[in-house]
């Protein structure tokens, strides 16, 4: 299988999430099931039938995690210089717009394009990836041709 990277900070979110599911969302789920039960027929009980369904969420999400866990490579972006490679924390401008944007490039399962964590295998990811700062790159989005200028790399 394939390994999957992982910042240690990802790790450990991912890891907090799944003793958060096991230790929390699990039990509160079989006793909200439980005290649905006593409510009589299970045919007709609403309770019963959306605790059940959120009991199998949990489930899912509990073997996705231990999944992503199980494969992850865990890379210390702390320990890596030059170029822009896995982790880095970029700061880029459209050169369009001359906004200005960080992102760091994370792993797909630690991505939040909100929170600038940028999914190593988006667009923009695989265009920044090898470049230096002051380099251009040209990015083809949903949105059109989009031209960028790496104002700074940082490995923290």
């Amino acid at each position: 299988m394939e390994k999957i990277p992982l910042t240690r900070a990802g790790q450990t979110a991912l890891n907090d999430e799944l003793k958060k599911l096991k230790s929390v969302e699990r039990p509160a789920v079989i006793r909200a099931i439980a005290e649905a039960r006593e409510h009589g027929d299970l045919s007709e009980n609403a309770e019963y039938h959306a605790a059940r369904e959120k009991q199998s969420f949990i489930e899912g999400r509990v073997k996705e995690l231990e999944g992503i866990l199980s494969l992850a490579d865990v890379i210390d972006p702390a320990s890596l210089s030059g170029s822009i490679k896995f982790g880095a924390k970029v700061t880029i401008v459209d050169e369009d717009t001359d906004e200005e944007k960080t992102y760091q490039i994370v792993g797909e399962p630690e991505a939040d394009i909100e929170n600038g964590k940028l999914n190593i295998k988006s667009p923009l990811a695989r265009a920044l990836i090898g470049k230096d700062e002051g380099d251009s790159v040209e990015v083809r989005t949903p949105g059109g041709e989009k031209s960028y200028e790496i104002l700074s790399i940082e490995y923290s």
